[in-house]
């Protein structure tokens, strides 16, 4: 049986694009942390599980074409964006830019962001590389997560 002491709890590390009070969107780094020892039924071994949130959810699959660019735009909601294959990136109105693949988690929490100067609002996103990105979108609607900051998810 696996090792799962208190002492080996995994972190998990996802980007946060948020919005801050002048209403500019940003990207940082978290971690997701509160990971209980659990069965998920019957005979199996327990397991590290981070049960996050119990919300009303939407689920959506969606590929993005080689070449794609979603111009300048808030996330339509929070959501919780997991790239399957391929790689994609985001950038924030504070110029940071980040690459995502498999195995990255993203948190679109960009919601009442204000215009800046050149017009920008939100983000900037698009496709990377050759290949198309799929993408799993965890869309929480309703106003609870809206604009969601770092740590709010702790």
């Amino acid at each position: 049986m696996a090792d799962l002491s208190a002492e080996n709890s995994p972190k998990l590390t996802y980007w946060h694009v948020w919005t801050d009070d002048a209403g500019v969107s940003h990207q940082t780094q978290c971690e997701l942390t509160a990971f209980a020892k659990e069965s998920m039924g019957g005979d199996a071994d327990p397991q590290w599980n981070n049960r996050l949130l119990t919300a009303e959810t939407q689920v959506v699959f969606a590929q993005l074409p080689v070449g794609w660019v979603g111009k300048w735009h808030e996330n339509p909601q929070p959501q919780w964006i997991v790239p399957l294959s391929g790689r994609w990136f985001v950038e924030t109105m504070d110029g940071m830019r980040v690459e995502m693949g498999p195995g990255d988690i993203s948190f679109g929490g960009d919601q009442k962001t204000q215009p800046n100067a050149d017009g920008h609002q939100g983000h900037l996103s698009g496709t990377v590389g050759n290949s198309p990105a799929m993408l799993m979108i965890v869309q929480l609607p309703g106003d609870r997560w809206l604009a969601a900051r770092p740590g709010d998810f702790a």
